[in-house]
């Protein structure tokens, strides 16, 4: 794998590519192939020996895959990595991989709603259990850990409520008492945040958001440790949740821009959060470089820049966020966020709709909580809508 030796963030996700071919490409060409050939039988049995490092079949691994892992992994600062076919696909792998029936995690309450069904729906039928703790209540962390602790994790910024939890105290407590530590770094991306520096043995993306950047593919990833990876590559060598070459191929290509986008990203989201906080329809703003958000000091420590999403809470509950949705005309309603186009979702009466309002609170999702994920418009017309709309 080709790279400058450089510590840029920048130049790593351009520079690092597959060996050229005998046809000297300048841009690393795709390898839609489910298998490769062998020379003879000893290459083969070495090979599935693992006595050689090489593509066998692209269930394990592939050029594509490889060359968007390689890239992560040195944005993040890792040791090694394996992809996934979608976000979920790496954060089910990556805990069905390193625990055993009988294991504890200790978790944030908020956490991405899928991540969250995980833990209370699926995993118990494997007796893992989990203990959460709010966002403002790290201090009772190492209460709730216990003999059988075996990971303890964490998103920032959280989803949808743009909380920050400070990863260094986290990571920490996991060194202390010989936990995994394990941060979804989505909302950040590695240009942004590189957990791995504050204590984090594995680092989680969904690829499908910032790092794809325009809403086109599907794909997930795990860096880190790479004794960790090991087991995680091993479950997903046997069960199947593979990356698609072609999604590789888009994922590493997006990769080469992400600095460019996300910078810009960011730009239009301070914005659109500053008109905010000045809005009369509005009760608060939370977003990371605010100096008004709770966390800011937090944030300014371990991030780059605040984001592309912003949270805020319109006055009137549910019903005034329903009407703020119907109002909406340039921006998308969708259930996807970190694209080029901005989007805007209530949580209260969609994504967490099923929830109690008591448990709602516990995530900090409010009945009138909106999150925009702000795209690349011209930031005056994405303001104007979401002026336009809280007017109506």
């Amino acid at each position: 794998m080709n790279s400058q030796y450089t510590e840029h963030i920048e130049t790593q996700a351009i520079r690092t590519q597959l060996e050229r071919s005998a046809f000297l490409e300048h841009s690393s060409p795709l390898y839609l192939t489910s298998s490769f050939i062998f020379e003879d039988a000893e290459d083969m049995r070495a090979s599935f020996a693992e006595e050689k490092e090489r593509n066998i079949y692209s269930r394990f691994t592939n050029p594509n895959t490889s060359e968007f892992v390689s890239k992560i992994c040195k944005m993040e600062g890792a040791e090694d990595g394996h992809a996934f076919a979608t976000g979920m696909s790496a954060v089910f792998s990556t805990f069905a991989a390193l625990l055993n029936s009988g294991d504890h995690i200790v978790s944030s309450r908020s956490i991405f709603g899928s991540t969250n069904s995980l833990f209370t729906k699926f995993l118990p039928k494997w007796n893992i259990e989990t203990s959460y703790f709010k966002v403002n209540e790290v201090d009772k962390i190492e209460s709730l850990i216990q003999p059988n602790t075996k990971v303890l994790y964490a998103e920032s910024p959280t989803n949808p409520a743009v909380d920050i939890l400070d990863l260094e105290i986290l990571g920490a407590i996991a060194k202390k008492h010989n936990l995994i530590f394990i941060v979804d770094n989505c909302f950040a991306t590695p240009y942004l945040q590189q957990p791995i520096q504050f204590g984090a043995d594995l680092v989680i993306h969904s690829a499908t958001k910032l790092i794809d950047g325009q809403g086109r593919v599907l794909g997930g990833v795990t860096v880190g440790r790479a004794a960790l990876i090991r087991e995680i590559y091993l479950f997903a060598r046997n069960t199947g949740p593979a990356l698609s070459p072609f999604n590789a191929w888009m994922l590493s290509k997006s990769l080469e821009t992400l600095a460019v986008r996300v910078d810009k990203h960011c730009e239009n989201a301070l914005k659109v959060a500053e008109f905010l906080e000045n809005n009369s329809k509005v009760n608060w703003v939370k977003y990371p470089f605010l100096t008004s958000h709770p966390q800011y000091k937090i944030a300014k420590k371990q991030m780059k820049l605040g984001g592309n999403v912003v949270a805020f809470e319109v006055k009137g509950g549910i019903n005034a966020g329903r009407k703020f949705l119907n109002s909406i005309q340039m921006c998308s309603l969708s259930a996807n966020l970190g694209d080029t186009r901005s989007i805007v979702t209530h949580p209260a009466s969609t994504t967490h709709s099923k929830l109690s309002e008591e448990d709602r609170l516990e995530t900090s999702i409010t009945d009138g909580l909106i999150r925009i994920s702000v795209g690349l418009e011209n930031v005056h017309d994405i303001i104007e809508d979401v002026k336009q709309a809280l007017e109506n």
